[in-house]
């Protein structure tokens, strides 16, 4: 493989010349946190002495951010005496659990359990380049590094033996103050979206009940069934389900699964299946433009087809609508949450079809539902043109991540 003048091959792949390859263990001494035992003992927790850090809790914390500033908890002073009191700026490693590998910069003081390691007497490096890089290798420490046939997991020899780039000091803190800014923007991009959504629920809530009126309307509103207001079929499913003869790749016809609908948003415009001429004939078409909701499973949720599908015997259609699809679909969004209370319970949670026809309904004029649901969907078209960019934002990050951790481009 030629290298490029300038560069050099390493056991990390190709850096600059002047950088050096060093160990974690090279930066400091690798300790595990630890766990009072026994468990929920109220001697050692629940207590107020110092917070406790899990590696569960580390779930909570957001991508962006690189501190971890609070805890789920508090041990006793007796608990502390049984964990591992870290100090504020520790450099962490979660060595298992579902964040195995993520690393974070503590911003208190805490005791942390036998699922967080540390660097303690951190002699060497910047902390927060440290943390970008072992970030951006998490996905090779879980498939690669990590041992253990149930739940892998990372032991202090492991870590310590985890091998970094090693540039200058000061072209590490360039590189990590870099990414640091990018991740700035990001935590007030996810700050701003939360805040849009929290604006939009709360306009739902007041908009859909009539407690607040778009100017230029008035008038009484009317109390009405869903089955008043549109003929509610479900779907079918041909039988037996997983037969290849019911799919074609090549067809134009979507078969719609739950997943098609959970990571879309109003309008669903691809399914992964497809249904063959026969399958179709075995199911229940639906046109474009037709509302449907998921009644099993992941129940209550709308979902208005901008492609000819099929729906399974897990969907409903309303036909007929003498509504606007579109109001209708923020009403049904809305209720989402509310419709696990009424379902009906087994294997999983499921609607029937004399359930949806009784659910009421209070709706404006016409005229009033278009302006409602047009005032809902513009905040839905902010919130996704923000979504867009952090999205676009975090590929940029990790782009640079790739560029800035590997020497390809020089801040210094």
């Amino acid at each position: 493989m030629d290298v490029r003048p300038g560069y050099k091959q390493t056991e990390v792949g190709v850096i600059p010349e002047e950088w050096e390859v060093k160990c974690l263990g090279d930066l400091g001494a690798v300790v595990r946190g630890g766990s009072p035992r026994p468990a929920g003992d109220p001697r050692f927790f629940h207590g107020s002495f110092i917070p406790w850090l899990t590696v569960a809790a580390l779930t909570n914390i957001s991508d962006n951010l690189l501190r971890v500033t609070e805890t789920v908890g508090f041990l006793t002073e007796e608990g502390s005496k049984r964990s591992r009191t870290l100090a504020s700026e520790t450099l962490i490693v979660a060595n298992s659990g579902a964040t195995l590998g993520v690393a974070k910069l503590l911003g208190i003081t805490c005791c942390a359990n036998d699922g967080i390691a540390a660097i303690i007497n951190h002699r060497l490096g910047d902390k927060e380049f440290i943390c970008h890089y072992i970030n951006s290798i998490t996905k090779h420490l879980r498939d690669v590094v990590a041992t253990g046939n149930g739940q892998p997991n990372l032991n202090t020899t492991l870590i310590g033996a985890i091998q970094i780039p090693f540039p200058p000091l000061p072209e590490q803190r360039a590189i990590a103050t870099a990414l640091s800014d990018v991740d700035a923007l990001l935590t007030k991009l996810d700050q701003l979206i939360a805040k849009k959504r929290d604006h939009k629920q709360a306009a739902m809530q007041q908009l859909l009940t009539g407690q607040t009126r778009l100017p230029g309307f008035e008038g009484e509103w009317e109390v009405k069934r869903l089955g008043d207001v549109a003929r509610i079929q479900r779907g079918a499913s041909p039988r037996p389900i997983d037969s290849p003869i019911w799919f074609d790749d090549n067809s134009s016809i979507g078969w719609v699964r739950i997943s098609d609908v959970t990571r879309s948003g109003m309008f669903l415009t691809e399914t992964v299946q497809r249904l063959s001429f026969l399958g179709v004939q075995h199911s229940r078409p639906v046109a474009n433009g037709n509302l449907i909701m998921s009644i099993c499973a992941t129940v209550g949720r709308p979902i208005i087809t901008l492609i000819n599908v099929c729906i399974h015997d897990g969907f409903v259609v309303f036909d007929n609508l003498l509504t606007d699809k579109h109001y209708l679909y923020y009403v049904l969004k809305w209720f989402e949450p509310d419709w696990s209370r009424h379902g009906q319970t087994g294997s999983q949670m499921n609607l029937n079809t004399p359930l949806i026809n009784n659910m009421q309904v209070i709706l404006p004029s016409i005229p009033e539902q278009i302006a409602i649901a047009t005032v809902l969907f513009d905040m839905d078209a902010e919130i996704t043109a923000l979504e867009s960019r952090r999205d676009k934002t975090r590929a940029l990050k990790q782009g640079m991540m790739q560029e800035l951790l590997t020497g390809r481009i020089r801040l210094i």
